[in-house]
C-alpha cells in the first residue's frame, strides 16, 4: 500500500529542495564534455547541410532562450473611450 501524502518511509531522506546528486553530477559531466569538445562541435556543425544545420540550431536554441508563454488580454471595448481604443491600436502597430 502506498504511503499517505506528506508521509515518507524515510523521514531522514533528502530534504525538500536540495539538489539531486546524480543529476548534478551528470549535468557537470555533460558541461565538461561540451567545453572540452567545443572546436570539434563547431567543425561538425559547419559540415552539416544547411537544412540540417538550421534544424540543429533550432533544437539548441531551446536551451538558451526563454520559452514563450501564451498571453491573453481581455478588453471590453464597450467600456473604453474612442481615444483609449485609438491609443491601443497605435501601441499595437508600433510593437509589431
Amino acid at each position: 500500500m502506498a504511503q499517505p501524502k506528506g508521509k515518507t518511509g524515510n523521514p531522514n531522506g533528502r530534504p525538500k529542495g536540495s539538489p539531486n546528486k546524480v543529476t548534478s553530477s551528470v549535468k557537470s559531466w555533460i558541461s565538461q564534455l561540451l567545453d572540452d569538445n567545443r572546436e570539434q562541435i563547431k567543425q561538425d556543425f559547419k559540415k552539416l547541410d544547411p537544412k540540417d544545420r538550421i534544424a540543429m540550431f533550432e533544437r539548441l536554441m531551446q536551451y538558451v532562450t526563454p520559452k514563450m508563454g501564451s498571453v491573453e488580454a481581455k478588453i471590453d471595448l464597450n467600456e473604453l473611450s474612442e481615444n483609449q481604443i485609438d491609443e491601443i491600436i497605435k501601441n499595437i502597430n508600433e510593437n509589431i
